[in-house]
């Protein structure tokens, strides 16, 4: 079976950065990425990669500060995020897709996640 182990998170500051980090064990996802749920919210999508040619999709509320990217070496991807923010704060899950099929950032087109890590962010 595929598995997602995620790596990385924390607390930091506002105006600080993070990284996070996905080890895919599987060698056919497609397209792959980060959702965020904060407590008593829905799980909401951040940063999309199309593992065929690194294309990148990202939410508007984190355009510009974070960055999705993929080492095909070691077949994990990551998220670096910068210029926190307060509301960056929740658990991250990774997701990966083997099926090119609709709107990235619909979390029910994923098959496969990782079991989640805290990004706190502080004021």
């Amino acid at each position: 079976a595929q598995h997602l182990v995620e790596s990385g998170g924390g607390s930091g500051h506002a105006g600080g950065s993070l990284k996070l980090s996905c080890a895919d064990s599987g060698a056919l996802s497609r397209r792959k990425g980060w959702f965020r749920q904060a407590p008593g919210q829905e799980r909401e999508g951040v940063a999309f990669i199309y593992t065929g040619d690194s294309s990148t999709v990202y939410a508007d509320s984190v355009k510009g500060r974070f960055t999705i990217c993929q080492d095909n070496a070691k077949n994990t991807v990551y998220l670096q995020m910068n210029s926190l923010k307060p509301e960056d704060t929740g658990m991250y899950y990774c997701a990966a897709d083997t099926n090119l099929v609709g709107w990235p950032f619909d979390p029910s087109k994923y098959t496969y996640w990782g079991q989640g890590t805290q990004v706190t962010v502080s004021s």
